[in-house]
């Protein structure tokens, strides 16, 4: 499923909201963590992303995918190069996140 990059903007708000308002002040630091780190370490540690519900996943897709998201109409597909795909701005990136029991996918 194809979900565009708002819906994305608004699950990541909605688990940085909640984390805001319940981050466990045993943390030994001034605060909460901004977003930026949030976010960062919800993709890097498992135990921090089970905590908070979220889960973000990261991969970069293979020319066949990205050949397959490409508008039909402008090139056969034996015609396709990298550049090609580039120059078409046809993404590169498969984001998947996991949030409240929803899977959503971000092509970036």
């Amino acid at each position: 499923m194809k979900i565009d990059i708002e819906k994305y903007n608004q699950i990541i708000d909605e688990a940085y909201k909640n984390y805001m308002n319940n981050w466990p002040s045993k943390i030994p630091r001034i605060g909460p963590c901004l977003k930026e780190e949030f976010i960062n370490n919800i993709k890097t540690y498992d135990e921090f992303a089970k905590e908070w519900g979220l889960k973000i996943e990261e991969r970069e897709l293979s020319f066949d995918e990205r050949s397959g998201l490409a508008p039909a109409d402008v090139f056969s597909w034996t015609q396709f190069t990298v550049s090609n795909l580039d120059e078409l701005k046809v993404p590169t990136k498969l984001i998947t996140v996991t949030y409240n029991n929803e899977t959503i996918e971000v092509y970036e």
